[in-house]
């Protein structure tokens, strides 16, 4: 039986075509795909190709969708036909100290769906034995659309962030970078209590999207950062999210921070550019904490899908745009061109 999938051949080289259905083991299941959404990752990929990539070797991309259990093996037991599942991308080895304590994204062995294995941009994707037994496959709580489910990897990499920043109720919150992930920031922030959410962004267009979303988050487009956010708190900001790929907004973060402020560079920055110069005297003498975050980890992406599902975060406003398969470049366009916030082929 044949599908149809969108696959990396090389650099900006997708191609849409039939290929042959995947089967499965007693071990795996197949699920058929739903909603795929469009990550930046994608594009990255789209944009400068990956190892292992090539004529010879294409890769269906994706990491974040959802969709209903085709066929389960006779193992993969609490599973069956007609179950409607989303799925965390990341799968590790199991057995380092990373994955021991649950943090399989960290997993120096780990892999990932649509980036160095098959991903969802397709009628079928196999999910293998070891992301069914360490849990990355789960039943869709009531209330999650199938678009939510899928950009809900989106989110959990958001919330594992949040986790760090320690926001409470009544502070002060800056989220730099106005794409879908700085929205989700924006969220998790109103959410945690922030009394001031202030949101910075190159594109006047995006801060327009993004006081349609939500009319409590503050936006800035100008200049004078600093002077506006020293114009709008008491002495700077309590948290800071550098949710882009800036260095010059890694650096600038340090001076716009109140006595004990918090930091999380969530946005990495480019092979080229990842060197930064910081004045390490702020941190010392305003007691700082700066972090980082990367992916997120199973426990991480069932507390945002729980979110979802009881009401506590609404993610459907962030998908402003729906595409067959067969239409998946236009989707590539817009996304790379950041027309929109998440693009979400259906099935």
């Amino acid at each position: 039986m044949k599908m149809l999938a969108a696959r990396l051949y090389g650099k900006r080289d997708l191609r849409t075509g039939e290929i042959e259905v995947p089967s499965i083991n007693e071990n795996e299941v197949l699920l058929k795909v739903k909603s795929a959404a469009v990550c930046g990752t994608d594009i990255r990929m789209y944009k400068n190709s990956y190892a292992g990539i090539d004529e010879a070797h294409p890769r269906t991309l994706c990491h974040e969708f959802s969709g209903v259990i085709e066929k389960a093996g006779n193992c993969a037991q609490g599973f069956g036909e007609g179950m409607r599942v989303s799925v965390a991308p990341n799968i590790g080895c199991g057995i380092c100290n990373r994955c021991v304590r649950g943090d399989f994204h960290l997993c120096n062995k780990f892999t990932a769906f649509g980036i160095n294995m098959d991903g969802a941009f397709a009628q079928y994707v196999v999910v293998p034995e070891k992301a069914v037994r360490q849990g990355n496959l789960m039943e869709m709580p009531k209330g999650v659309t199938f678009d939510d489910a899928a950009i809900n990897e989106a989110l959990s990499c958001a919330y594992n962030g949040f986790l760090k920043c320690d926001i409470k109720p009544g502070e002060s919150v800056l989220v730099v970078g106005a794409g879908p992930i700085g929205i989700m920031h924006a969220k998790l922030a109103l959410m945690a209590g922030a009394g001031k959410v202030f949101m910075n962004d190159l594109s006047s267009e995006r801060l327009d999207a993004c006081r349609q979303i939500d009319e409590r988050i503050i936006t800035y487009h100008g200049d004078s950062l600093k002077e506006f956010v020293m114009d709008n708190t008491d002495e700077g900001l309590d948290v800071c999210i550098t949710a882009c790929p800036s260095p010059e907004v890694q650096q600038a973060a340090l001076g716009l921070m109140d006595y004990g402020g918090r930091i999380n560079f969530f946005g990495g920055l480019p092979k080229n550019k990842e060197n930064v110069s910081i004045n390490t005297n702020i941190i010392h003498y305003k007691q700082l904490i700066v972090t980082g975050s990367t992916r997120a980890n199973i426990a991480h992406f069932r507390q945002t899908l729980k979110f979802i599902s009881e009401g506590i975060l609404d993610v459907s406003d962030l998908v402003t745009a729906k595409f067959e398969l067969k239409d998946i470049h236009i989707a590539f366009e817009m996304a790379e061109n950041a027309v929109g916030l998440k693009n979400v082929i259906q099935m």
